[in-house]
């Protein structure tokens, strides 16, 4: 496996955010990563890169431990945030190549980041400051930083807000391509129709608990619906705590 997550566990002090959670996504496939807000998506995905620690767990990229080869690992990992934090005193360009500078990929750069610039309707703003950008500029040049070296595994967490239309559909096409050329990619999202269109495998989470996945035939099973049901359909239902049933919320989605 490509990404390997181990009985991930994750206190921030007293509070349980994600509990004894395993979740695997191979070579060229898409898995979602869906639950409601405090389900433990952000803080999976803070913990595979290395943002926050994980209080137990192990993770493996490409075969390799995050805790013993923490850089080797991170050389093979790219993070999309939901709330991008460029340096903002730097252009847009000067941003790209300080991403391809930190990776060591700067051939790469030199072949690439006008292609991306363009795709991403930012070829006109390359020499202006960050700081002038929108904040869906910032989410689309965040996106474009993940493409700038050849990642082996691709982590997003709610690409798609904020940014317009067009910056959706090369999005999409951009993860599906990566996906054709062999890439792990692991997406958080709310946007259910868009996971049930673009995912090939889907887990949900409640509670920092994983309590099912599987395409949506397994989760129509799993909820015990018809095969009509679509996946929102599927995600309420299996969601749904009573509550009584709720346990103290946690600092991140």
């Amino acid at each position: 496996m490509a990404l390997d997550i181990q009985n991930l566990t994750k206190y921030y002090k007293t509070t349980l955010a994600v509990d004894e959670v395993s979740i695997s996504v191979a070579d060229g496939e898409i898995v979602g990563l869906l639950g409601p807000n405090g389900a433990g998506k952000t803080t999976i995905m803070r913990c595979v890169t290395g943002i926050v620690q994980a209080t137990h767990g192990e993770i493996l990229v490409d075969g390799l431990s995050l805790r013993k080869r923490e850089q080797d690992v991170k050389r093979r990992l790219a993070f999309v945030p939901e709330v991008p934090n460029p340096y903002e005193m730097l252009t847009v360009v000067e941003h790209l190549r300080f991403a391809a500078m930190a990776y060591d990929t700067e051939p790469i750069f030199d072949s690439r980041h006008e292609e991306l610039l363009r795709r991403f309707e930012l070829h006109d703003r390359r020499n202006d400051l960050v700081l002038s950008l929108s904040k869906g500029m910032k989410q689309k040049l965040a996106i474009i930083c993940a493409f700038m070296h050849d990642a082996k595994v691709l982590l997003f967490d709610e690409p798609l807000i904020g940014i317009d239309p067009k910056g959706v559909r090369e999005l999409k096409d951009m993860i599906v391509e990566a996906r054709a050329n062999g890439c792990a990619i692991l997406i958080g999202t709310h946007m259910l129709d868009t996971a049930e269109r673009l995912c090939d495998r889907i887990v949900i989470l409640r509670q920092g608990r994983k309590i099912a996945e599987g395409d949506l035939d397994d989760l129509q099973e799993r909820a015990k619906m018809g095969e009509d049901a679509t996946l929102e359909d599927v995600f309420l239902t299996l969601t749904e705590v009573d509550t009584a049933d709720e346990g103290p919320g946690v600092p991140s989605a």
